[in-house]
């Protein structure tokens, strides 16, 4: 039997530089949890600071 994958690859972009700087695994079983869907603060390379990071799914 094949197994069913249960995590998604997505990458989080910068709402302020549009820019993808990170990439990460999520749960896709029982939906994305709230912190997601809001926004992380990450730190933001190019403007030095933290900025929130939303989900981008390619």
């Amino acid at each position: 039997m094949a197994k069913k994958k249960h995590r998604e690859y997505v990458w989080l972009r910068c709402t302020e530089t549009g820019d993808l700087n990170y990439r990460s695994s999520v749960r896709t079983m029982g939906g994305l949890p709230e912190r997601l869907k809001d926004g992380i603060k990450k730190y933001s390379p190019r403007l030095r600071k933290h900025t929130i990071h939303k989900i981008k799914r390619k």
